[in-house]
């Protein structure tokens, strides 16, 4: 019972030395969702025209309504929101229409292609799931029989140097990854120390004091 009683008190004690450094994880979360969100929006940005008809097309687009009002939306939601992530500013508002965003991508874009953004027939979420797709399981002999054909037709050491071949299944794994990291920054905020959201709320504190 001694021996328990004191990993207790070591774990404990542990847990409180650490936690002054309890801002690196939302930093870490920022820091890879930024880039990510800026990027996005910065190529719907670029071929704008282009997002917007696809929002709105009910053939081979969204078919979403007012599309150049939700195409402007998006690139608002993903070039600013990403900028804020970065230096922390307004991190659980800014984390709201993200979410929003990865949610319309989820359910009006990934979700018939199934959870895997990559094709693996071997993977557990490929077979027997709710997020079943056929074509997940017909792609690895696809893929088998391109790499054929690369082999005997192709330079296929050259076309493989910078990576493997895949199929790109085009699921909601990306998407649902990063709602989930968005979610968690809703609850935790910018991150002690490393955010600005933190020093402003420590400022506001201290006029309200004066």
């Amino acid at each position: 019972m001694a021996l328990i009683i004191r990993l207790s008190q070591f774990y404990r004690s542990t847990i409180n030395n650490i936690s002054v450094a309890d801002g690196l994880a939302p930093l870490l979360l920022r820091l890879y969702l930024a880039p990510i969100m800026i990027q996005a929006g910065w190529t719907k940005y670029l071929a704008f025209d282009d997002t917007a008809a696809w929002f709105g097309n009910s053939d081979w687009g969204l078919g979403l309504p007012f599309p150049v009002l939700l195409a402007t939306l998006a690139v608002a939601a993903e070039l600013i929101g990403g900028v804020l992530l970065l230096l922390g500013i307004a991190t659980r508002l800014v984390s709201i229409p993200l979410m929003i965003t990865m949610l319309v991508a989820i359910f009006s874009v990934h979700w018939p292609n199934g959870w895997l953004a990559i094709a693996d027939g071997t993977s557990w979420l490929a077979d027997g799931t709710i997020l079943y797709n056929e074509n997940v399981m017909a792609a690895a002999d696809k893929l088998a029989r391109a790499k054929e054909l690369l082999q005997q037709y192709g330079h296929y050491d050259w076309l493989t140097s910078s990576g493997n071949f895949v199929i790109l299944n085009n699921g909601i794994e990306f998407a649902a990854t990063y709602f989930v990291m968005l979610l968690t920054l809703f609850f935790s905020g910018g991150g002690r120390f490393v955010s600005i959201d933190y020093w402003l709320v420590g400022w506001l504190k201290k006029q309200d004091v004066n």
